[in-house]
Formats: C-alpha cells, structure tokens, sequence
C-alpha cells in the first residue's frame, strides 16, 4: 500500500526541523558504541565490585564473553499496576541463564499513581516523576556494566520518563516488558455512574468505596484507556514491546513466557549477539510518527502530547502540536474504549486489539511500514499475536477482521474519520484538545468564563449552586513553572453533570487533564501558562471566550482583555509538603508544555 501524502510530508518535515540536533544525537551514539562492551573497560576492582554478589554468574560476568542484561524496574506493591513486577527479575535472569547470558537489576525508578495522587497535593509530583525516573534510570546504567537492558515500567509517567533514559543510553538495545493489566471488574460506565451520584450527595461515600474496589480489584494496570495504557500501546506502535505483549494480564502463563522471551531478545539484539538493534535505531522519526497515529487511533490520553515531544527531543527528535493535529486529520479513529466507550482494555484486545489495528493501518497506507523494531525489521511483526503451543511461545497471525465492531472497527469504516486530537491557537495562545469523546454539538462552545485559582475552588462554587448558565471554567496557575501542571480529572464528574443539566461547558486551564478526560471539551495545556504572563492571566469573570475544536481556535471575544496587566497569584502553599519542597529546582528550570514541559534542555 502506498504511504498517505501527509503522513509522508509531516515525516520530512520532523526530519528536516531535527536535522541540526538528530545528527549529534547519532554520532554520540555511535561513539559510545565503537568503544565496544562497556564493562570491558573497567578496572578490576571495578568488575568485582560489579560482580560480588552475582553468585553463580560471578565466573560467567568476570569471562565478559556474554552478555549481561541489565535490569530497570519500577516494582513496587503498593500499585495494582507494577506489583506483578515483583517476579520479573527472577523469570528474567533464568532466561538470560538460559541464553548463556547473565542478569542484573541495575536499579529502581519511581512509580506513583495518578489515581491514587488525584486531586491531592500529591499530583503536583506527578509530571516532574517523569524526568525523576529518567534521571534515576540514567545512574542505574551508568555503572557501564551492561551490554543491553529490560525495562520494567506500565504507568502514566514511567513509561515516558524510562524512554527519555532509554534515549540517553541509545547505543544500547533496550526491550520494554510490561505487566499487562488487571482483569475486568464492573464496568468503566457503572463506576463513572456512581461517582456522579457521590457529587450530587445521592450516594454516600460508602457506596463510593463499594464501587471503586469493585473497579480496581487486583494487580495489573487499571483497565480503562487512560495513560497508562496508551504508553502500552505506544510501545508497540514504537516496536519496543514484543509483538501483543501490551494486553496479556498479569501472573498467566502467557504473560510469564512473554517476559522471558523479551529477556532472551534483549541479549540477542546486543553487540555480542547475532542482530544488534540499538533504542537509537529503534525511535527514529517513523517511529514517532507512527506513535502519533496509534495516538489518534485509539483516542489515546492527552498527556502523551507533552510526553511524546520530551520523549523524542531526548533523541535529538523535534515534533510539535501541529504535527500531532496534521496526523489527526488523516487518522481515523477505529477504537472504543472507555472513556470514549464502555469497553475496557481487555475487551478491546479480545476484539483483535492492537495487532489487527496495526495491520490495518499498514494496509491503509497510514504507518510506516519499514521501522526496525526490537521484533526485527519491519512493523509487519505486530500484526501477529502471541500464543502458548503445547507450552512454546509462538506467534500466530493476528485478527484480520474484528470480533465486535462495536469496540474495533476497519480504517475504511471507523467510528469517526479523524483521531480527534485537535491544536487551537488564538489570542488566548496555544493549547490542545482531545474531542474523540466530546459529542459534535460541543465542539465549539463560547461563553462567559469563571476563572479559578486551584480546583478546590471550582468545587466550593459548583457546591454553592454558582454554575447555573452556560460556562467556560477557567482554571490557571496550574501549569509546570507554577506548581508542577497537576492534573484536573476530578472536575470531571462536577463539569459533567453541568452538561447534562443542558448547560454549555467547557474547561480551558494551563493545566492537565487526563486521559480519562471524557465527554466534556477542555482546551489544555494552554501555552503561555500564566505565572508566564500568558493571555489566560489577564481574564476576568464574565469575559466571553470561543473554544473551536472544528476551525482549531482559542479566542478571547471581550475587547481590551490582552491591555490589562496579568494577574499574580499567591504560590507559597504550592512549594512544601508531600515533597514539593524538594522540586523547586525543577519548577525554576522546566520548559513550556508544547515543548514536553521537561528540565532536559529546558
């Protein structure tokens, strides 16, 4: 099939805007490379310290003859989503064993919970953990004893935070294993439901609880698609997972032999195996645009659109807004799944899932179909499934038709003909907006704002019976210079009972959202934020704005609102507790958000 038009030209064009960075990238990669296995150049005193309590693999590490896995995890039991983690290194170092290899866990990362952090002081932590892990996974390899790595990590910023590392060490091969998520509890639409009823005081907080324990149940990753499970998709859409590895649940037998298969694949793609594939050969352009379409695709989360421009700045790869929006228009959208449907994750995959979207966009002519992947050549290898054979893992030819339309559907009868990620841009400034969710009649919405401070605020007023007419709620100071850019999904219950009084509404904010963010229209991440000076620090209640998801525009219509001066806000209750004194350097220093809101580079 011949490759779209656009998806060729918005390619070049990354390419030509890289060019100046990408090309140190790859000479320094290729640099560390020529300098061959890094544990070689150690003293001995260094290899034995290395080695000392490798046990049995002592003899094996000291020879240098093969390759040593290094191991990154984000285990911890406190999250439903990386407590499987716990029997990785285990499965992985009697692979490598196995192969005539050895393993080590070269260190942790951080892993914490947008879920659990939601609406606490605690979320203003959550963006400045992706750079935390990035860093953290940087000093696990830099110990240099390492000729590949495995990379443990599921959730919102883990996955992003340990491709920027995954970057920073590109001359070496590096397989991401995922955990999978956990099985189906009640559904996503009965638990959104009940939370609902607890805004309007219809339900008690016991009912609540009932509710959510019923939704998040056992490990795994939650099952609706959110974050954490577009990063999963992502790394096949990238080719950094094995083929269908994304969706098996955790503590299976297929999951397991997964695991061990990518710890054997991962020695095998070094330089003392037979197929040296380095992360830089990996996450090329290709990849990244083909990243964006499996975004749109699938209706994936918004705060990929920040991520995914860190993630590649890192390689040297610059891509914008316009890029994400300009693939949107040509992406169809072939998925439901909750928020922007009512089937979870595990329904999605039992309907062919990642694999058969994959083969249809490659026949759609809407991916590039010749990346290098950690599978091998070609993006064709992730349009198979993986199966246990009389106890082999093998792979199977994926769905080539799916098994209910209702949750998957052909690039050539999709649920709606863009992606439904969508760049505006007017006299507000630059912001996104995902619509996959949002129903046309609220695709444009204009109308008097309310501008808060914090989302408590926006709580005490809907409370107070203050939202009684159409409204655009504005709320600001939340981008990264200013406390970290929390997410905003706990208004989402509040601003989606507004809607179904027949209210217009939307949320614009220099903010978050999450993806998660559903049926109401929020123009996020709104660029210049505020504590910048931006637009949005000049409104005052009752100023009418225009959210235009349909011509892609953010205008202020009330005149002389740009002649004020901005607005300043008290930010002292933003720089201590839970941490958030430790992250003042970061908060001085972190780039904007259309440019991954990200230290690196910043």
């Amino acid at each position: 099939m011949t490759l779209n038009a656009t998806l060729a030209r918005v390619t070049d064009r990354i390419i030509a805007r890289s060019e100046a960075t990408r090309q140190p990238y790859l000479a320094r990669m290729r640099a560390a490379a020529s300098k061959g296995p890094a544990r070689a150049h150690l003293t001995c005193s260094g290899q034995a310290h290395a080695f000392a309590a490798a046990g049995t693999d002592q003899q094996a590490l000291a020879r240098g003859d093969a390759g040593n896995l290094g191991i990154v995890t984000a285990y911890n039991d406190m999250l439903s989503a990386h407590q499987p983690f716990e029997r990785f290194p285990d499965l992985i170092r009697a692979a490598a064993r196995s192969a005539g290899g050895t393993a080590q866990v070269a260190g942790g990362v951080p892993a914490m919970c947008d879920g659990v952090t939601q609406g606490e002081a605690g979320m203003e932590l959550s963006l400045f953990s992706r750079d935390t892990i990035a860093l953290a996974a940087g000093i696990a390899l830099s110990h240099a004893t390492f000729d590949a790595a495995v990379f443990l990590g599921v959730c919102d910023k883990i996955v992003p935070g340990l491709v920027i590392a995954a970057q920073a060490f590109g001359h070496l091969p590096i397989v991401f294993l995922p955990a999978g998520p956990m099985t189906s509890g009640i559904s996503n639409d009965e638990k959104a439901k009940v939370r609902q009823q607890f805004a309007t005081g219809e339900v008690g907080r016991d009912r609540l609880m009932e509710a959510e324990m019923a939704a998040y149940h056992g490990p795994g990753t939650c099952t609706f698609y959110g974050t954490a499970n577009t990063n999963q998709m992502l790394m096949e859409f990238m080719g950094l997972h094995l083929p269908g590895s994304s969706f098996v649940n955790p503590n299976t037998p297929l999951r397991d032999a997964l695991t061990v298969e990518g710890a054997r694949r991962a020695l095998s793609l070094s330089a003392l195996g037979n197929d040296y594939t380095p992360a830089c050969h990996v996450l090329d352009e290709r990849a990244f645009v083909n990243g964006i379409v499996g975004l749109n695709a699938t209706g994936g989360s918004t705060n990929l659109l920040i991520h995914l421009i860190a993630m590649a700045r890192a390689g040297g790869i610059v891509i914008d807004w316009q890029d994400f929006s300009d693939l949107s228009d040509i992406t169809p959208l072939m998925a439901r799944v909750y928020p922007n449907g009512l089937a979870d994750v595990n329904h999605f995959h039992a309907a062919g899932g990642l694999g058969y979207m994959i083969g249809d966009l490659l026949r759609a002519g809407l991916l590039h179909p010749d990346t290098r992947t950690v599978a091998g050549e070609g993006l064709e290898h992730y349009t198979a499934e993986p199966r246990l054979i009389d106890g082999a893992l093998t792979w199977t030819p994926g769905a080539s038709a799916s098994l209910n339309d209702r949750i998957l559907r052909p690039a050539n009868d999709p649920f709606q003909p863009t992606g439904g990620l969508k760049r505006l841009s007017g006299t507000l400034g630059t912001a996104v907006m995902k619509v996959s969710a949002v129903a046309p009649e609220h695709h444009v919405v204009e109308a008097p704002v309310r501008v808060f401070h914090d989302q408590e605020a926006v709580k005490s007023a809907f409370k107070a019976g203050e939202f009684t007419t159409d409204v655009i709620v504005v709320v600001r100071f939340q981008g990264p210079k200013a406390n970290g850019m929390p997410e905003l999904h706990s208004l989402t219950p509040i601003l989606a009972i507004l809607q179904g009084r027949g209210h217009k509404v939307a949320l614009v904010t220099d903010g978050r959202m999450s993806g998660a963010s559903g049926k109401v229209p929020a123009a996020i991440h709104v660029c210049p934020e505020a504590l910048d000076g931006g637009a949005i620090a000049r409104l005052q209640d009752g100023d009418i704005l225009r959210v235009d998801a349909v011509e892609g525009r953010l205008d202020i219509l009330t005149e002389g609102v740009l002649d004020r001066d901005a607005v300043t806000a008290d930010l002292s209750a933003n720089e201590a507790g839970v941490g958030r004194e430790l992250f003042a350097t970061f908060r001085r220093t972190v780039g904007s958000a259309d440019t991954g809101a990200t230290i690196f580079g910043a």
